[in-house]
């Protein structure tokens, strides 16, 4: 097992200027040919464990792109699809499983197809001293520990059901959290002795917390997608963005953040 150091902030601050500095200016592309201002507001309905990328992009977007705005509604992808199909307003949909993301384009509300835009697999979390002395995924059948996962509805909970299937472990959760965010925060917080995240949200909370890899997490790795949403008001700025993402500047920015490539 190994253990993650924290994120490079300096290398993705770097990544991000090069995205800004290469922004693709100030139009976008039509699929007839013919091209529409990129301008105004967004909002972006993502993850919760891409809080901090994407509002760094979310930023570099906005320099490379004068007079746009992006905001971010974060949480779990399974709350954010509910949201989406029952008539939020949005523009962009990033998601951390394609279960989620199917929901959306299932109900017709994606304009086009959704593309991978980056890969995550889970890592353990403990406190920095690792009180309860966990070495792995078994540890998570320990009773005498305080033990936090995501809720099995939501990508983070969906990819530890698979990850301790392939272990051969039934864990004993303690609480069983709505995002990843809110679960890592309980190991922040002394809360919990352990909890199986996201390996980004680990790097993201650098020295509060030790990140343990464990060979089963590679059964449950998640692919990320993101499309534009069929009723947003600012189509040529949501298609933008998403293809700012997809962009090697904007995929470089999330293998710097601890994602995988897709």
């Amino acid at each position: 097992m190994t253990t993650r150091r924290p994120l490079a902030t300096v290398l993705l601050a770097g990544v991000l200027l090069s995205a800004a500095a290469c922004g693709s200016g100030s139009s976008a592309t039509k699929s007839g040919g013919d091209t529409e201002k990129v301008a105004g507001s967004i909002t972006v309905f993502a993850a919760a464990s891409l809080t901090g990328t994407f509002t760094a992009l979310g930023t570099a977007f906005e320099k490379a792109h004068p007079g746009t705005e992006v905001g971010f509604n974060f949480g779990a992808s399974s709350t954010l699809a509910r949201q989406l199909t029952e008539g939020a307003p949005g523009d962009v949909f990033a998601a951390a499983s394609g279960t989620t993301m199917a929901t959306v384009t299932k109900a017709g509300a994606a304009a086009g197809t959704p593309a991978v835009f980056a890969r995550n697999r889970l890592e353990i979390a403990v406190p920095a001293a690792n009180p309860g002395h966990v070495r792995g995924p078994a540890d998570f059948a320990r009773p005498a520990l305080r033990i936090a996962m995501c809720a099995p509805q939501v990508p983070c909970g969906a990819a530890a059901t698979k990850a301790f299937a392939a272990a051969g472990i039934t864990p004993r959760p303690d609480t069983l959290e709505q995002d990843v965010k809110a679960t890592l925060a309980k190991v922040v917080s002394g809360e919990a002795d352990a909890a199986l995240v996201y390996r980004t949200d680990v790097r993201a909370a650098g020295t509060a917390v030790r990140g343990l890899d464990f060979p089963e997490a590679a059964k449950a790795v998640n692919d990320y997608p993101i499309v534009a949403l069929r009723s947003s008001g600012n189509a040529a700025t949501a298609a933008a963005f998403r293809d700012f993402v997809l962009s090697p500047a904007g995929r470089s920015a999330l293998v710097a953040a601890g994602f995988d490539a897709p």
